[in-house]
């Protein structure tokens, strides 16, 4: 199995270093530059399914010709343009994302990340939570790196502490935005859960079945990563699921007496976990909060100083993931050399490949 083969391309795979909904973290050795680098394993088929295939919106830059109904991307094609525009981000609040391997013949998807070796900002939870001046420091690093998402029209859904990293810059950087959460237009319209459950919004735990904003669920967990930080523990926590959800959707915020905050903080914490979407606060407006900005005196640079649009070519998509070399082919190059047999054994080797890649839905589904 290729999960266990320690190379992959010029990457060494060791230890495991993080484990999520998505699949599991590992450290990478590239013999290339002599660095390490954090490596995501996901899994297509779990991807494809998280794309709710195949509806999705029509990519950006696709220009559907007059009258013609623009033709749809196969889904394995929407995944590949999602990540050559993860490739492109670039922030100082964002995590790298280096490069894409595919293995064709497997399952597995692996995304090659800058590695931030001192890692998650906090661990909730926490018995050394932050004094404000930290929390504000590390907070408004957040809200820039979501502002920067929001602008390439990408939605995290799984903003939290661990998924927050620090850099040796001193700067929090946002990690583990997925592929699959690009929207068209102003906001995501979404009805599927995802993300962490202490840090999901009322309404995407409702059972109205109604659709909600994609920007207002990354508010909400915003606001519960920034009372985490200074509480070192979540507002709403029950044992039980459906308790847990009966507390976010019902329970008042409360702020424990053993930390004194100021009145600013509290008052942006209660806007962020506002349990109506359609009233709670929004980035631009958290940007310009006495609490963020201490009253004015220290503003956030504006979107258009720190948010440049990425826009990716047809050949950045097209080179958006790396082909693994399938093991089948290493292992029989080796047999051949050490049996001097030189004819053509790739044959049957061939006619598999060539069946998958016209239909790559039997490979995924």
């Amino acid at each position: 199995d290729l999960q266990d083969c320690v190379q992959l391309n010029q990457y060494k795979l060791q230890s495991e270093i993080g484990k999520g909904s998505y699949g599991v973290v590992k450290l990478a050795y590239n013999e290339n530059d002599d660095k390490y680098y954090a490596m995501k394993v996901l899994s297509k088929k779990k991807l494809l399914k998280q794309y709710g295939f195949p509806r999705r919106p029509p990519p950006r830059g696709s220009k559907a010709s007059s009258g013609e109904q623009p033709k749809a991307m196969a889904p394995l094609d929407r995944v590949y343009q999602e990540i050559a525009i993860l490739k492109k981000l670039d922030h100082v609040n964002i995590v790298k994302l280096i490069e894409v391997l595919d293995d064709p013949a497997e399952d597995n998807l692996y995304m090659v990340f800058d590695l931030l070796r001192k890692g998650p900002v906090m661990e909730v939870p926490s018995e050394q939570p932050f004094g404000e001046e930290e929390a504000r420091r590390y907070f408004r690093d957040i809200v820039l790196g979501i502002e920067y998402l929001h602008y390439q029209k990408i939605i995290h859904r799984d903003i939290k502490p661990s998924n927050l990293l620090l850099g040796d810059d001193g700067h929090v950087k946002i990690a583990d935005f997925g592929v699959s959460n690009q929207f068209e237009g102003n906001d995501a319209q979404l009805s599927s859960t995802a993300g962490t459950p202490a840090f999901m919004a009322p309404e995407a735990i409702s059972d109205t079945g109604k659709s909600f904003s994609g920007k207002a669920l990354d508010v909400w967990a915003m606001g519960i990563t920034l009372y985490c930080f200074v509480y070192g523990k979540c507002p709403f926590i029950d044992e039980y699921i459906l308790g847990l959800h009966n507390r976010i959707k019902t329970k008042p915020v409360e702020f424990p007496e053993e930390a004194q905050i100021s009145a600013e903080l509290k008052d942006l914490i209660l806007h962020m976990l506002d349990k109506n979407p359609e009233t709670r606060i929004t980035v631009p407006e958290i940007k310009v909060h006495p609490w963020l900005t201490k009253g004015g005196k220290e503003p956030l640079p504006l979107e258009e100083e720190h948010c440049t649009m990425v826009e990716v070519t047809e050949e950045e998509v097209k080179n958006s993931v790396k082909t693994i070399p399938s093991l089948p082919a290493v292992i029989l190059v080796k047999a051949m050399l050490r049996k001097r047999s030189f004819g053509n054994p790739f044959e049957v080797q061939a006619r598999r490949e060539e069946r998958s890649m016209s239909a790559p839905g039997n490979l995924l589904m």
